[in-house]
């Protein structure tokens, strides 16, 4: 997998899976995340294990301020899930280039579509290309909507 760095103001973005925090993944998205309040911290590992997993660093300090997680075959499709940027880090642009850098890694993969969900982040996602489905009536969901 390629690991590249990308910059964003003071931060940096990588795809480099042993820079991932996941006790601090597992914190934010179990207590401060909506869609996975109360997840289990085995459940949060075994997805980060089955997934391409992305972080946002501070350029000082390391310290992990964002992350972003990536289920896919690396060949049709993909789902963008569990996009999370702490509140300190929010309102900096850090979670549009997030979403940037992680559709720059897929892009050679030649997928055919990326999804994501969202309750009240449409505009992060328009910004860098995503556009609601023109035909939502095609698709359907087993389990939780």
């Amino acid at each position: 997998m390629n690991d590249s760095v990308t910059l964003h103001g003071e931060y940096e973005i990588s795809a480099d899976p042993a820079r991932i925090d996941a006790a601090r993944v597992h914190e934010w998205l179990s207590t401060d995340a909506y869609w996975a309040l109360g997840r289990s911290r085995a459940k949060q590992d075994a997805a980060i294990a089955g997934s391409l997993n992305f972080g946002a660093y501070e350029g000082g300090s390391g310290e992990q301020v964002a992350y972003a997680r990536v289920v896919t075959d690396r060949s049709t499709f993909a789902w963008l899930c569990d996009v999370y940027v702490t509140p300190a880090a929010r309102g900096t642009g850090l979670g549009t280039a997030l979403v940037d850098a992680v559709r720059a890694h897929l892009e050679p993969f030649g997928l055919r579509r990326v999804l994501l969900a969202t309750a009240d982040a449409h505009g992060v996602y328009e910004k860098v290309g995503f556009r609601a489905m023109e035909t939502p009536e095609k698709w359907m969901v087993l389990g939780e909507q």
